[in-house]
């Protein structure tokens, strides 16, 4: 794929992104212990899956699990045989319609848009947002399990009380991508969000995608994107390693989590980084915006 490869046009930037989990209570006490304020527990209608939500202004995280492994689960169950973990990520957009008929004007197939709707058992009884997904072919979003999701009921979701976090996060800054050739990778993004959001630098790829960045990576180069860390396990190609998140102030945060007794690792003035340890399989790093 190459930079003239037809433009696709409607990504907004993100949406949210997903982080597996075996054990949905266990993980609501881990990131719950990691500083954040976590949604009532909601669940899909129709699927096996469940999930907690960390909203954020503009974003949010998605704890997902399966509590019925008899219903549908989108292939979580595969993912969790290996490992927990980042699972991937929702792209956001404004007109599901649009993004469906341009990907499908640029030769790429799609399945969508889809109706879904999970319920949140909230203090005053259910609630009951809903969403349109657009699923393209995974070829057209190398190095991710990505699709693109609208907000029907954005209301419900995102509510004032669920929005401040112990921690200070702020919002999601950025995710990193293991893959086997980072450049190319990320130079397949350029199709939505401009030649001008591609940046390379030794030893990975930065895409722009309207304030949240995607970093495509190899494993040799974990170490080094990731300092202090040491090895971290490899998983099969491509797999999602880390999150970063935008916080007020990074001394508080530090003051937090050392209350919490979480080891992190300060690396320079602005930054935290919790091992996958600690995060249920995810490299989370914490930088003052």
């Amino acid at each position: 794929m190459t930079s003239e490869a037809t433009e696709i046009s409607g990504l907004t930037g993100l949406d949210h992104v997903l982080i597996g989990v075996r054990d949905l209570e266990d993980a609501h006490a881990v990131f719950q212990g990691l500083g954040f304020t976590i949604c009532p527990r909601g669940r899909h209608v129709g699927w096996g899956t469940a999930n907690y939500c960390l909203m954020f202004p503009n974003d949010y995280i998605e704890l997902l699990g399966i509590v019925d492994p008899g219903q549908f689960t989108n292939n979580l169950d595969r993912f969790l045989e290996s490992r927990e973990g980042l699972l991937g990520l929702a792209f956001a957009c404004n007109d599901a319609d649009a993004v469906a008929t341009s990907f499908t004007a640029a030769g790429i197939d799609v399945e969508g848009p889809k109706e879904l709707k999970r319920s949140i058992e909230g203090p005053d009884g259910e609630l009951w947002p809903s969403f349109r997904l657009v699923h393209p072919d995974p070829a057209a979003l190398p190095g991710l399990r990505a699709f693109i999701v609208l907000h029907m009921t954005p209301e419900l979701v995102w509510q004032a009380p669920w929005l401040k976090h112990p921690n200070g996060a702020t919002g999601i800054a950025l995710m990193t991508a293991v893959v086997e050739e980072p450049g190319e990778t990320a130079l397949a993004y350029s199709r939505y969000f401009g030649s001008d959001a591609i940046r390379s630098a030794d030893g990975y790829a930065d895409v722009d995608c309207g304030g949240f960045r995607l970093r495509f990576t190899t494993q040799d180069q974990l170490s080094r994107v990731f300092p202090g860390l040491g090895d971290i396990p490899a998983n099969p190609l491509p797999w999602l390693a880390g999150l970063r998140l935008s916080v007020t102030d990074i001394d508080e945060t530090a003051a937090f989590l050392d209350g919490q007794a979480v080891g992190c690792l300060r690396d320079g003035d602005n930054m935290l980084r919790v091992r996958p340890q600690e995060a249920c399989g995810v490299v989370l790093e914490f930088q003052q915006s």
